[in-house]
């Protein structure tokens, strides 16, 4: 593991299984409108953000990539993820044209299936296409999101390239444990989305605690448990001072003990759709 110095500390580097390295911690855009999105991610740079996580379904690639162009950074600097929406699966060379030329960028870093919708049956086809765009030098390294265990087995089954990521639902309430596991047996590193619960598992007495103990707000900490787990995160907010805040998780280290005490909060209860069933289009 290396370290990313940036001006609240060090953010560490996981490297994935091709050799990628990728920042531990990012900044998601999730559900930042489109015309907010350029600002946002602006100042997230500012902070010392350097990978940003964004999707064909959220609509603000071509935010993310304005703020990206006007940055006067090198595009070796900036770790960028998008994703393949459910709809596209039939199209993925096309989906990954559209989504490389909005962000404005020669390749794009990470790109990931978003959902496997089972019930279309074309996450394996869409996966030898990104295959192809892997080998061809137009993607660093690809993935998945919201892969189950059934469905890893399934594409692992077919597939040549392991993916390299695996982005699910993970907060302290939900930490999906056996999949995390299972993932990483097979070499594929885990993301974090919700890394807070949304909001919910920041509430609890025993991350209030911790909080008070560290010196740190309960959102540092549960970022800290994200990254003590070895989780890559991607947090979500459009204040500058949470932005910097959020990154300077990274210079918090839990003991092995307070890691096991955030674990236990586990309930089972998921936040989002299920990818047994969910089923959108995205389009």
């Amino acid at each position: 593991m290396t370290e990313q110095t940036t001006a609240t500390g060090a953010v560490p580097e996981l490297t994935l299984n091709n050799g990628v390295t990728i920042p531990q911690l990012g900044f998601g855009v999730f559900q930042i409108p489109p015309e907010e999105t350029r600002v946002a991610v602006a100042q997230a740079l500012a902070a010392g953000y350097r990978h940003i996580d964004t999707a064909a379904a959220y609509r603000n690639e071509s935010g993310v990539g304005a703020a990206i162009a006007e940055s006067g950074m090198t595009r070796e600097d900036i770790f960028i993820t998008t994703k393949l929406r459910n709809g596209d699966q039939g199209s993925p060379r096309e989906a990954f044209e559209a989504s490389r030329t909005a962000l404005g960028v020669d390749w794009i870093d990470l790109y990931l299936i978003h959902w496997p919708v089972p019930s279309q049956g074309l996450f394996t086809q869409a996966w030898k296409e990104l295959e192809s765009l892997y080998a061809q030098g137009r993607i660093r390294a690809i993935g998945v999101s919201n892969f189950l265990p059934e469905h890893l087995d399934e594409l692992l089954a077919t597939s040549t390239v392991v993916p390299a990521v695996n982005q699910i639902e993970a907060h302290p309430t939900f930490a999906q444990a056996g999949l995390a596991e299972k993932s990483r047996r097979h070499g594929i590193a885990v993301e974090a989305y919700s890394p807070l619960g949304q909001g919910r598992d920041l509430e609890n007495e025993v991350v209030a605690e911790l909080a008070a103990a560290y010196g740190a707000t309960p959102a540092q900490v549960v970022l800290a448990w994200h990254l003590g787990l070895g989780n890559i995160v991607i947090p979500k907010t459009v204040s500058p001072e949470r932005m910097r805040e959020n990154l300077a998780a990274s210079t918090i280290k839990l003991s092995n003990a307070d890691l096991a005490r955030i674990s236990a909060l586990e309930t089972g209860t998921r936040i989002g759709a299920d990818p047994a069933v969910a089923a959108f289009t995205q389009l």
